[in-house]
């Protein structure tokens, strides 16, 4: 077989260089024509890190590609971005994945190579403010985690001394179950007098609160639930904390002046919701009232904002937007045959909140419920919740990319376009038999 001359691959990015990053060294390769040492190896102190980025220059690089190591790439990376370099920041898997690696080129010379022929795509990187609030954002649900685990010891110290609190109350972190927690912590034990702090609210009366409140103390599991009381308000301050700092952020990325517009629907006081008013400060930052859209409150728009930046323009079409958060369907195909149409894993934050926030729409009596429900009967629950945060996604993407002009039809349209479809079909197959569809007379069912 003869070797085309033109058969060559395109050089597209003749000055890169390529880091294998290391947690104390770092391996950076450039092209052997660049330098005549072209693989040299950095601690990653950030003096040597100002060092290599020196050396780079030096030797005219103005590209970079390196692989997404832990936490370790960090430094590096904002280094080099603020040095000026256009950094890649490359996954793992793509990069393993290009056969034709010789054994004895090691990790950064194989990147190099990789992305001096354009065959890395970087990852998707907010810009710096945006990175900011996103760290916030995650370091808020951390310590949101950590407080659940002592909402857990809470309960079993109640158990153990026999007191029922969470089985009449919604949450024992609520109004009526933190002041009566808080009672049994101040040495009150009379179960008429801690039923009394029954909040009005609160659905179990004051008699199935004071029933369930008869129990057996004992100092060692009172011991136990002061600490996870404590431990719990710790946390708490902390989060307190973390919302001072999203809000300033957040203050600082405003650009829309204009006063907030009213809410279309009902807004309900979410759990561990935000200590601002997050609504307010996304509206002055993006210009549109996204919590418009059934099923994104505040919180979920925040995290999507903060996972996936405002500049919808980075992805052409809702498509790939919806296939970056691998909410879309695979297509693994061989020989023109659909091997499998399977959803990508992934690790994707935004795409597990659009999750979460199908399951909850889909109890809903709006378009997206009953889109979710007709699909979950007939495909199942999983595929439903992939199917409906994907069309969530979609609003997303078309709202901040295109301007806002949602409006639920409701469950009722969807459910009557639905029917209208399944006559369309019926008629067909009923002609295509020779057959005529009809009109019961009478309507099922009526005896």
């Amino acid at each position: 077989m003869s070797h085309h001359p033109h058969a060559e691959l395109a050089m597209v990015h003749p000055h890169a260089a390529g880091i294998d990053i290391g947690a104390q060294f770092h391996v950076v390769a450039v092209s052997p024509e660049q330098d005549a040492e072209p693989v040299r190896s950095f601690r990653s102190f950030t003096q040597d890190l100002h060092e290599l980025a020196r050396w780079l220059k030096r030797v005219g690089i103005t590209t970079v590609a390196m692989e997404s190591t832990g936490v370790y790439w960090i430094p590096a990376y904002e280094i080099l971005e603020a040095q000026g370099f256009e950094v890649f920041l490359v996954n793992a898997r793509e990069a393993k994945n290009v056969p034709g690696r010789k054994t004895d080129v090691n990790d950064a010379q194989w990147l190099q190579k990789l992305h001096q022929f354009g065959l890395l795509r970087a990852s998707f990187q907010p810009r710096q403010e945006l990175a900011a609030l996103r760290t916030y954002l995650r370091q808020r649900e951390r310590l949101l985690d950590y407080a659940a685990a002592h909402i857990q010891h809470m309960q079993k110290a109640l158990m153990q001394m026999n007191l029922q609190l969470q089985h009449v109350v919604a949450e024992i972190t609520g109004a009526t179950g933190m002041k009566i927690i808080r009672a049994i912590l101040a040495g009150e034990r009379q179960p008429e007098v801690l039923a009394s702090f029954r909040d009005i609210r609160c659905k179990a009366s004051q008699e199935t609160i004071r029933q369930a409140l008869i129990g057996h103390y004992r100092p060692e599991h009172l011991f136990a639930l002061q600490q996870a009381v404590t431990l719990y308000d710790c946390y708490q301050e902390q989060v307190a904390l973390c919302d001072q700092h999203i809000e300033r952020t957040l203050h600082g990325l405003a650009t829309c002046t204009s006063p907030v517009p009213k809410p279309r629907h009902r807004e309900t006081k979410q759990h561990n919701g935000f200590s601002f008013d997050a609504r307010a400060a996304l509206y002055a930052m993006l210009g549109l009232d996204l919590t418009q859209i059934h099923g994104m409150g505040p919180y979920l728009v925040l995290k999507l904002v903060a996972e996936c930046g405002n500049d919808m323009t980075r992805w052409p079409s809702a498509k790939h937007f919806t296939s970056w958060l691998c909410l879309a369907p695979g297509n693994k195909i061989s020989g023109g045959k659909v091997l499998s149409s399977k959803t990508r894993r992934s690790s994707s934050r935004a795409a597990a909140a659009l999750r979460l926030a199908a399951t909850t729409i889909g109890k809903t009596e709006t378009a997206l419920g009953a889109f979710y429900r007709r699909l979950s009967a007939r495909v199942g629950k999983a595929k439903a919740v992939t199917a409906t945060a994907r069309k969530m996604a979609v609003l997303f993407y078309n709202a901040l990319r295109y301007g806002m002009d949602y409006v639920d039809p409701g469950a009722l349209y969807y459910e009557e376009r639905y029917r209208e479809r399944v006559l369309r079909q019926l008629t067909r197959r009923a002609a295509a038999l020779g057959y005529e569809l009809q009109i019961a007379s009478e309507p099922m069912g009526v005896s």
